[in-house]
């Protein structure tokens, strides 16, 4: 079984919420653009996870590790695929 550091487990789960939240106000602002939801929603998860990443290289507050990012990102994939599957 592969382990998991318990600071990617934290961003995964953070990335869950994240997404799911930010698929449904893209569906929600969106209606008639699907695809177009999607593609927004995936595009903010991945600026908001690497941004964050980068807000702790650039002020020292935190680690910068690129990992810490694709971890929030497949949370984030996850949390909107919930919401895809449940629409």
């Amino acid at each position: 079984m592969i382990k998991i550091a318990p600071d990617k487990r934290k961003h995964f789960f953070v990335g869950i919420p994240m997404g799911a939240v930010l698929q449904l106000a893209a569906l929600y602002m969106m209606p008639q653009h699907f695809l177009l939801s999607i593609i927004v929603t995936f595009i903010t998860v991945v600026g908001i996870s690497y941004g964050f990443e980068l807000f702790s290289l650039i002020t020292k507050k935190g680690h910068y590790e690129v990992l810490d990012a694709v971890a929030a990102i497949l949370g984030g994939v996850i949390g909107m695929a919930i919401i895809l599957v449940l629409q």
